[in-house]
């Protein structure tokens, strides 16, 4: 099956450099013009389904994508960010008040949970059932999620141990498309933002 991994416009904790996590941060108003420029550029996609993140960062995204396709959006609550408990609205330079965990998290960033939040591997375990689902139903389908949700499907169809996740940068408003094959993938594009060079 063709999957189209997207990841939502930005949102002002985005451009604060803020840890977003479960925490329900809308898109501001770059963000909204991302998605839309998103959905002009994926509206020739033949999809069967858009499925999506509850979070409106991502729904909204999925709704600007929606209006060139006549499916109705699902809303699939395991595609939500990973859950990054305390850390949920700090900048990255505020995490130095955590440097137990810091110093944990830098040597397996996979398997150490967020102070009183999810892991990684939290994150895959709970997404990968919901992307085989995906994938025995439909011959096409749009993903719309978030950074830590998409680099867990792509290390899983790759066969890749969730460290690799360190180097993966996934951007706002970019697709990935990849095709899946009995539980393995190859990716065909990947973080492609060119929809929003002019940005």
């Amino acid at each position: 099956m063709k999957l189209i991994l997207v990841r939502h416009g930005e949102t002002i904790w985005n451009k604060e450099n803020k840890i977003q996590g479960i925490t329900d941060i809308g898109l501001n108003e770059r963000g909204i013009e991302q998605a839309e420029k998103l959905a002009y550029s994926l509206q020739k996609e033949e999809l069967d389904a858009i499925i999506t993140s509850p979070l409106r960062r991502a729904y909204d995204t999925a709704q600007a994508i929606g209006k060139y396709h006549d499916i109705s959006i699902t809303v699939e609550e395991d595609l939500q960010e990973l859950n990054a408990g305390e850390l949920e609205g700090l900048t990255w330079t505020e995490l130095a008040r955590y440097p137990e965990f810091l110093a944990k998290w830098k040597l397996d960033n996979a398997s150490v949970p967020m102070p009183k939040g999810e892991s990684h591997v939290d994150v895959q375990n709970r997404v990968w059932p919901v992307i085989q689902r995906i994938s025995e139903t439909f011959q096409s389908a749009l993903i719309v999620s978030h950074s830590f949700v998409i680099i867990s499907i792509l290390c899983k169809i790759q066969n890749l141990d969730l460290s690799h996740s360190a180097n993966l940068r996934i951007g706002a408003s970019s697709k990935t498309c990849v095709n899946i094959e009995n539980g393995l993938g190859t990716v065909l594009y990947f973080n492609d933002t060119a929809h929003l060079c002019d940005n």
